[in-house]
């Protein structure tokens, strides 16, 4: 038997159709970080079981999600994700094999400005294993984002992929750059990395030509560009966030 679990926060334009998506499932949990708006009451209304964390980072959240499921297999699924009925079938045949792979890991398609993205390293687009036995996939607890888990037997990889609309528009883009922006800095400064200006500017230019050039989001069009300009801002701000957080550049040392 399945359990399906969904992260969200804030999501009630996205979360009906993410749960609708996974109805065909023995469970679905919608694990939500005290959202403000409707999105426990309309998952909830949608046959949803709701469970409230507090958000401390999404490897713990990712855990806790986990552990709220109460069936062998589990299935991952964020808010801005539906699951298309070709992979609902690959997953229930999957689960049925009595010698199938501990953790697989889903293909996912992804549509921005208007079209699908093929390049841009966001098809396959390869996420972390989505289907798993509950006790095959451990999260890190501490990583704030961008979570790095370990694998307990053996992994495979699903044929279907599922959709994925990760912006609504280009303001979310933005306000999503800038929270893993904090996020991630968070994350540099426990791993005790290096910081400064100099870097954030290179590390930032580094994330632009990866994904224009060598994963060819040029051929994305305007959407490849804006990615691709995403990932370099989010990117330098990062490390300049790690910067600040360093150096603690306050008041003038004397008033004036």
């Amino acid at each position: 038997m399945l359990s399906v679990y969904i992260i969200a926060y804030n999501e009630e334009e996205k979360i009906a159709d993410a749960v609708k998506s996974v109805l065909w499932a023995d469970e679905v949990i919608v694990v939500d970080s005290h959202s403000q708006d409707r999105t426990a009451t309309i998952a909830e209304s949608l046959g949803a079981r709701i469970v409230q964390v507090d958000f401390e980072g999404f490897g713990k959240l990712r855990n806790d999600a986990i552990g709220a499921c109460t069936h062998d297999w589990v299935f991952s699924l964020d808010s801005d994700e539906r699951c298309t009925p070709e992979a609902a079938v690959e997953i229930r045949e999957i689960i049925s094999r009595p010698n199938a792979a501990d953790a697989w890991y889903t293909p996912r398609r992804n549509w921005f400005m208007g079209r699908w993205i093929k390049h841009c390293g966001w098809y396959p687009d390869y996420r972390q294993p989505q289907l798993f036995k509950k006790n095959a996939l451990v999260f890190n607890n501490n990583d704030e984002v961008h979570e790095g888990f370990e694998i307990h037997g053996s992994i495979d990889h699903m044929q279907q992929a599922i959709w994925q609309f990760p912006f609504k528009d280009l303001s979310q883009i933005q306000d999503k750059g800038m929270r893993y922006s904090t996020l991630g800095a968070l994350k540099l400064e426990r791993n005790n990395s290096s910081a400064g200006m100099g870097k954030a500017l290179s590390r930032g230019l580094w994330a632009f030509f990866r994904i224009y050039i060598l994963k060819l989001g040029i051929l994305d069009g305007w959407a490849g560009f804006v990615i691709a300009f995403g990932n370099l801002e989010g990117t330098f701000y990062r490390y300049a966030k790690l910067t600040e957080r360093k150096k603690g550049w306050h008041k003038p040392p004397t008033l004036p």
